[in-house]
């Protein structure tokens, strides 16, 4: 099993959903999060003073999936999540060790 971490703009997040569910992956995890690589945040006037916005809002996705299924969600979320723009976001893809659904105390893969 692997673990998908993916950094994407927050409007992307229904195509994103929707593209994961065509491709048959089920079940991720959302957060709201902020940070900022090349982008560098941005700065904005708020009553007449400047301010620099160091950390842009972004989703995190977090999803485990089996090893055959990495390369469909993977596609999925880069064609979904892709604007062609900076600050599209990054993939990031680890191994799991175990999973344990813990209301039937399935293991593996059934657990996910």
């Amino acid at each position: 099993m692997k673990k998908i971490e993916a950094i994407i703009k927050p409007f992307r997040l229904e195509d994103v959903k929707d593209r994961l569910h065509d491709a048959g992956i089920i079940g991720m995890t959302v957060s709201e999060v902020k940070g900022f690589g090349r982008q560098k945040g941005h700065t904005e006037i708020y009553r007449g003073s400047e301010y620099t916005v160091d950390f842009l809002p972004k989703l995190k996705l977090e999803l485990v999936v089996a090893d055959d299924q990495v390369p469909v969600a993977v596609q999925a979320i880069i064609a979904a999540a892709k604007t062609g723009k900076i600050g599209d976001g990054k993939i990031f893809i680890s191994s799991v060790e175990e999973a344990i659904r813990i209301r039937t105390e399935e293991r593996g893969e059934q657990a996910v």
